[in-house]
């Protein structure tokens, strides 16, 4: 053995000592964890801090659709594929009374529980339209929940209205939202977000956002977008950030890292996919970092079903659910199906030797195959 694989075992046997104490990891912590060439290793504490935190053998899924009501954003960021300006080709923007009737259609064919819902930043729409858009789900759908719109979103709301955080929020949930998405975090970096997203808001906006969306009780969820210009040290810092902002509040219901698609996007051309292994090593240093945060998703849109049902042994515990319709990834280049049929999710689930159990989007169990 090598002076430096001594040295990596060392430091996954340090790590797995804090663990099996229940001691909390700091930063050091995990940046060894993403060095270590050891992935089984890696993987198989990532289960046992899972497993110790009082996670079994169940892995969750939920019914959802994922819409987009406008592609037309103010924001050019340069890892998206999906963003258009107002006057450019393949643009839209959907009416309140047209997104509820897309919902509902998609309802009649296939009945789903919770309705995911992201957009570009308009500079053409008001906060009215946001407000009418949630009426118009909530009485169209009145049993669906409604997971609408990122901090990012908030924020751009927050600009377009002159209204601040906790009133925008406000009024949304008084017209029938449910949660937040976590779309919008990227990497918490100010250097990083100046290359990839400058005109984007900074990350303590974000961080906001998501507070006060708690002390509204307002759950919300949380993300990272990886694999671009980043270092190690920069998602260690994104996740510990993430575990902060969870200690104050409790309001994440759960974690998605993304690995970004290279796709038509205005990302440097040289950047190479991120890698099978990086995803792998993502989600076990995610579960292990953020020991707060129930549940870590394995994203099948972003890294396919495959791969999902591997992570499932490195501290995943969720494979999302059946989306419907996603377009932003695959505006990227994603491969992927745009959607799953709930017998096939639980068909992987069980052939990865866990239980497939339905949920809702607050976790609540709807239904298992044991």
């Amino acid at each position: 053995m090598s002076a430096a694989t001594k040295t990596e075992a060392a430091a996954l046997e340090r790590v797995r000592e804090k663990v099996e104490a229940g001691e909390r990891l700091d930063a050091a912590d995990g940046l060894a964890l993403y060095e270590t060439s050891d992935l089984l290793g890696l993987g198989e504490l990532a289960e046992q801090a899972r497993r110790l935190r009082g996670g079994g053998d169940e892995v969750y899924f939920v019914r959802n659709l994922t819409l987009n009501q406008t592609n037309v954003c103010r924001v050019k960021c340069r890892f998206c594929a999906f963003a258009r300006a107002v006057r450019e080709e393949g643009a839209y923007t959907l009416s309140p009374a047209e997104l509820a009737a897309e919902a509902k259609r998609s309802y009649e064919q296939e009945p789903y529980n919770e309705l995911h819902l992201v957009n570009g930043e308009s500079p053409q729409v008001d906060f009215a339209w946001y407000l009418e858009t949630i009426r118009a789900l909530s009485e169209t759908l009145p049993e669906v929940h409604l997971k609408c719109y990122s901090a990012s979103e908030i924020h751009h709301m927050s600009k377009l209205s002159g209204l601040p955080y906790e009133q925008v929020l406000t009024e949304l949930k008084r017209a029938g939202l449910d949660s937040l998405t976590g779309g919008g975090a990227e990497i918490f970096s100010a250097r990083v977000r100046r290359l990839i997203a400058p005109g984007k808001e900074p990350a303590e906006n974000w961080l906001e956002v998501n507070r006060v969306a708690h002390g509204l009780d307002i759950p919300t969820h949380c993300t990272m977008l990886y694999g671009h210009v980043e270092t190690l040290a920069e998602r260690v810092e994104h996740l510990l950030r993430l575990r902060e902002l969870q200690d104050e509040t409790g309001g994440f219901l759960a974690f998605v890292p993304f690995a970004v698609h290279l796709q038509n996007t205005r990302l440097d051309p040289d950047l190479l996919p991120t890698t099978a292994v990086d995803v792998l090593r993502t989600i076990a240093v995610s579960c292990l970092l953020l020991d707060n945060v129930a549940h870590v998703k394995a994203y099948w849109i972003a890294m396919g079903l495959p791969l999902a049902q591997i992570a499932l042994e490195f501290g995943a515990d969720d494979v999302q659910g059946t989306v419907g319709q996603e377009q932003v990834f695959h505006a990227a280049g994603a491969r992927t199906e745009t959607e799953q049929a709930v017998d096939r999710l639980v068909r992987y689930i069980q052939a990865a030797g866990r239980v497939p159990v339905e949920r809702d989007t607050l976790y609540n169990e709807l239904r298992r195959w044991d």
